[in-house]
């Protein structure tokens, strides 16, 4: 499918790299050594409207298409490679949409105007310590009392965990709990919008920790522990023990932003790279790039690098027909294989380009100066399994073509 972008989208590509040219890339390194994104830097992107670019202008979004999302995400991750402040960007894209999607008009108008304008963040929380990708096998849980969910248990390797502490307005997650018996299996989840401090003041029994991460320093992983926590029924996210349903969407939506930053961070690597082999001499003063082992690697993984762009963007394309247009043609599950098609192969992809270009860079490669470590430690964190494990996007793919029950003998 050859992808032709709207003027619409064009225009708001120039306007996201004439933004990120002035106040990402001087300081992208700063973060990635400081391990934090400064908050005035997260003010000037909501400022921009790079924050609920898929929301509806009536909860404070832009109204903007998904594909403009994706091309935020991509655009953002050449700046800064090490991919943090794109991460941060697309969760405060793909999680609000969700939200929008399927959240009460009461916490919709409540929190998605302030995370538009950079005040709170807002991400998902569903990861627990005996395995991110078992959803339906969560333990938190959650009782209601009146007009009161009363939430215990325990989340792990959530991103924004510092963020929430620290932002103004504070903000939360996409949380899911388990609300009913236990024999209903992934029927039984419910999906909240969990707010453990707003309007500036931290609520009781919400108990955090800080994780040190190898690399995409500049957006905080960490953990927390829920006590008896209090969530008012209009943060219910869509019908209760349907939670796991609305979750799966929202992973398809944040999956191809994924994909989007990983895209924008190895085309810097290959930008990177093409400059040193073309200027770098030896044997006689021949150029790295004449060198046939060389030059017919940089174009395999130029190919890489477009087939997972061509995924990124049709699924991208697909979101857009799906909730902004409404085609009645597709359904939410008609986006599981592009989706992991394209979170499959742009992070695996990434990572690959990198390894490659840290051998061409040689000696220079290991030092820190080169800058090239820092892209290739962010995209490797969503080769590991971040917004799922590749493994799971492999099963998606042979579930949906094979069908279930040929999988599971």
């Amino acid at each position: 499918m050859y992808f032709e972008f709207t003027e619409d989208e064009e225009i708001f590509r120039e306007s996201v790299e004439e933004f990120s040219r002035r106040y990402i890339e001087p300081i992208w390194v700063d973060i990635d050594e400081k391990n934090t994104i400064p908050f005035d830097l997260i003010k000037k992107m909501g400022e921009q409207g790079l924050f609920a670019i898929p929301v509806s202008e009536e909860y404070g979004g832009m109204g903007g298409s998904f594909m403009m999302t994706t091309i935020a995400a991509e655009v953002i991750a050449y700046y800064d490679p090490a991919v943090a402040i794109a991460v941060y960007m697309l969760l405060n894209n793909g999680w609000p949409m969700a939200l929008d999607l399927y959240g009460t008009d009461e916490a919709k108008g409540e929190i998605l105007p302030k995370v538009a304008s950079g005040d709170a963040f807002f991400g998902i929380a569903s990861t627990e310590s005996h395995g991110g990708s078992d959803v339906a096998g969560i333990k938190s849980f959650a009782k209601k009392e009146g007009d009161v969910w009363i939430a215990n248990g325990e989340k792990v390797f959530i991103s924004g965990v510092r963020e929430v502490q620290e932002l103004p307005a504070g903000g939360g997650w996409f949380y899911l709990a388990k609300t009913g018996s236990l024999d209903w299996g992934h029927r039984n989840i419910t999906a909240f919008a969990l707010l453990p401090k707003w309007n500036g003041k931290l609520k009781d029994g919400f108990k955090p920790t800080l994780y040190e991460e190898i690399g995409r320093g500049g957006l905080s992983s960490g953990g927390f522990i829920l006590e008896d926590f209090e969530i008012e029924d209009k943060y219910r996210i869509g019908e209760e023990n349907k939670g796991f349903y609305y979750v799966l969407e929202g992973f398809n939506i944040a999956r191809i932003l994924v994909a989007a930053a990983c895209l924008g961070s190895a085309q810097w690597a290959l930008d990177q790279a093409a400059e040193w082999l073309k200027n770098r001499k030896l044997f006689n003063g021949r150029r790295l790039s004449s060198f046939q082992g060389i030059h017919f690697r940089y174009a395999e993984l130029y190919a890489e690098l477009e087939a997972a762009r061509l995924f990124t963007y049709r699924a991208a394309r697909l979101v857009d027909k799906l909730y902004m247009e409404k085609d009645p043609t597709l359904k939410p599950r008609d986006l599981n294989i592009p989706v992991a098609l394209a979170k499959l192969k742009a992070p695996e992809a990434a990572v690959r380009i990198y390894e490659e270009v840290l051998k061409w860079y040689g000696a220079y490669g290991y030092m820190k100066e080169s800058n090239i470590y820092r892209g290739w430690l962010g995209t490797f964190s969503y080769v590991i399994g971040a917004e799922g494990a590749q493994n799971i996007m492999r099963l998606i793919i042979a579930r949906d073509l094979l069908g279930g029950e040929y999988i599971r003998e």
